[in-house]
């Protein structure tokens, strides 16, 4: 099943579609898909009014599409998680996942432009697999216990200005957290639909042209292992968005290789999940 919202920032519309596509409105089950949505069994509940055919058509031509899940509590990021982007930037693949938060108000709809900082000289793009939480994961027994958190999945551009990120500061906040720098969506793929989340290709391109190429199977550290460990030094509640790692192919791990500038578009797909398409603007 594939939730997704739909209309102008702040003021979107819940929507599920079928397995023809067709957008059903959920406005009678919720006011919005949020963690406190995903909480309440909202994906089973939104299944079976679909099931019953209780649901309301909406045509959603010519709507903007926002993030799929509403208000993040936080962003989760993994760092270097795929062998081939360690190995690109000079880094040892790691022992311990890297981990980083980025600030829940950078997500933006999958077609919403990306803002250039004001400086900036080396914003870069990333596709990444995103994992959403749907209940509550404290102190997991262990990785398989983790599969029953996930609400599901989506595409994540994890925007990074690399000056900012690794010149100016100790820590990488001020290169991730800029606004619009965590394009969203277009949905969220519940996990029966998405199959094995360690098989999904992931693919961006810039101004047409092929910058990333991967795979989830080059993953350090695969999606329940990650979900895991992270319940053991935090608390993942409903609505948080957890980006997984990019593959090789970022600006900073090839030299030469122009970083992103006004103007340029960044095309981002993964297998079963959509695509997205940002256009850069300067702030």
């Amino acid at each position: 099943m594939k939730l997704l919202r739909v209309g102008e920032p702040g003021a979107e519309t819940p929507v599920v579609l079928d397995e023809d596509g067709t957008a059903f409105a959920l406005t009678d089950l919720t006011g919005d898909i949020d963690g406190a949505f995903l909480a309440s069994d909202g994906i089973d509940r939104a299944r079976a009014a679909l099931a019953e055919g209780s649901l309301p058509a909406v045509d959603t031509a010519g709507l903007r599409t926002g993030a799929p899940v509403a208000r993040p509590g936080k962003v989760v990021c993994i760092g270097l998680n795929y062998r081939d982007h360690a190995e690109e930037t000079g880094a040892a693949v790691p022992e311990r996942p890297v981990v980083f938060l980025k600030d829940p108000s950078t997500v933006v709809g999958p077609f919403d432009p990306v803002l250039i900082p004001r400086g900036s000289v080396k914003t870069d793009w990333e596709v990444e697999l995103a994992v959403v939480i749907g209940r509550e994961a404290r102190y997991l027994a262990g990785p398989d216990a983790a599969k029953d958190c996930i609400a599901g999945y989506a595409i994540s551009n994890d925007v990074s200005e690399r000056e900012f990120q690794l010149e100016f500061s100790a820590q990488w906040d001020l290169g991730k957290s800029c606004e619009s720098f965590n394009p969203l969506g277009p949905w969220l793929v519940t996990p029966d639909e998405v199959g094995d989340p360690q098989d999904l290709g992931l693919r961006l391109a810039v101004n047409g042209e092929t910058r990333q190429d991967g795979s989830t199977r080059n993953m350090v550290f695969d999606v329940a292992y990650l979900v895991w460990y992270l319940s053991r030094y935090m608390v993942l509640r409903p609505g948080d968005v957890i980006n997984t790692g990019t593959p090789a192919g970022v600006a900073l791990g090839l030299p030469g290789t122009p970083y992103l500038r006004e103007g340029d578009t960044v095309e981002l797909s993964i297998d079963g999940l959509g695509a997205q398409r940002q256009t850069l603007r300067n702030a």
